[in-house]
């Protein structure tokens, strides 16, 4: 779910244009699969499936959505959680409540034929699972597109490689990158061009942060940043009641975060979080090197094994500029 600083933010996000995303992209892969996963439903909420039972929404996902960012000239790297930190449990336990909520939700819509409450019921029961992340890997190595394990989070590890240089943005529709330290934040590109809020279709566009603009505008430091996070809650800690992100920006401005922190229902240690995000655990031996697609092995997975119609996925490859029995594409970069 990430922090809640919207409110703080909206006067520093750009709308670049697709034109101005070019360039290697890092991307929260958990993030990426829960989109795919709610997003790409049949209309009873019904996740994509093949002939054994198997989910198969986000690798429909992954083919058609990284098609697009390739011929929109991003290079995507897939970044895929590690262990969570212990100060996390609490928060997953609590995810894991909703999606059992709203799994028996769906159910009972469905049998009680409401579809669009079932469709809505059914894209929050969504979960990333051994099965997912396994096939995730499996058809992007196949499709030639990188993808790095990180040891804990991994918007902190697409931050640090941002850091570094080595990609040129990080993305998620969570906001925790910047407390991680990303110097440009991207949000949106993984997401389709529309989606539903409060029964209307809205038309999504790309959304782009600058660490420093934000600080700068904000008269923040980055620790400062994170310590505001902490007092509207994170995945790690609850926040300080009746503390929203204004009221946390003054707070931390006039030097009483500490004096307030102590307010928290969560008994976190603040510094230890405050660590965390600083410098978090991070790979810093990792491999992006980007390869051709290999159109039969993609083919024989997708088709093959999880009953895809061949001339769908064919269209799909033809989008990354590769055709069945081609061997070497290297024009794709």
């Amino acid at each position: 779910m990430g922090v809640a600083l919207r409110p703080l933010l909206a006067e520093y996000k750009e709308t670049p244009g697709w034109e101005g995303l070019g360039g290697v992209a890092a991307v929260d892969a958990f993030n990426a699969l829960y989109q795919f996963l709610s997003g790409i439903r049949q209309a009873d909420g019904a996740p994509l499936m093949d002939g054994e039972g198997r989910i198969t929404s986000h690798l429909s996902g992954l083919l058609f959505r990284n098609a697009n960012l390739i011929e929109k000239n991003i290079t995507p790297v897939y970044v895929f959680d590690g262990k969570p930190p212990a100060f996390k449990s609490s928060t997953l336990a609590k995810r894991r409540e909703v999606r059992e909520h709203a799994a028996d939700s769906w159910e009972k819509a469905l049998k009680e034929g409401d579809e669009e409450s079932a469709r809505k019921y059914a894209m929050a029961s969504s979960k990333v699972d051994a099965f997912v992340i396994d096939s995730a890997k499996e058809l992007l190595s196949a499709l030639g597109i990188a993808w790095v394990q990180a040891p804990e989070e991994g918007e902190a590890q697409s931050s640090y490689m941002a850091q570094q240089g080595d990609v040129t943005y990080a993305v998620s529709q969570d906001y925790d990158s910047l407390l991680f330290g990303a110097p440009e934040l991207v949000r949106n590109i993984t997401v389709s061009g529309k989606k539903r809020f409060r029964g209307k279709v809205l038309s999504v566009y790309p959304e782009r942060l600058n660490l420093e603009a934000v600080l700068t505008g904000l008269s923040l430091t980055r620790e400062e940043l994170v310590q505001t996070a902490l007092l509207i809650g994170t995945d790690y800690n609850s926040g300080v009641p009746g503390v929203g992100p204004k009221t946390a920006v003054k707070i931390v401005r006039e030097g009483t975060f500490y004096d307030r922190i102590g307010e928290s229902e969560n008994a976190a240690d603040p510094d230890q979080l405050i660590h965390y995000f600083l410098d978090p655990p991070v790979e810093t031996s990792y491999n992006i090197e980007n390869r051709s697609p290999d159109p039969d092995r993609v083919i024989d997975l997708l088709c093959g094994k999880h009953g895809f119609t061949q001339e769908r996925v064919e269209a799909g490859l033809e989008r990354f500029g590769a055709k069945k029995g081609q061997a070497t594409l290297d024009a794709w970069f």
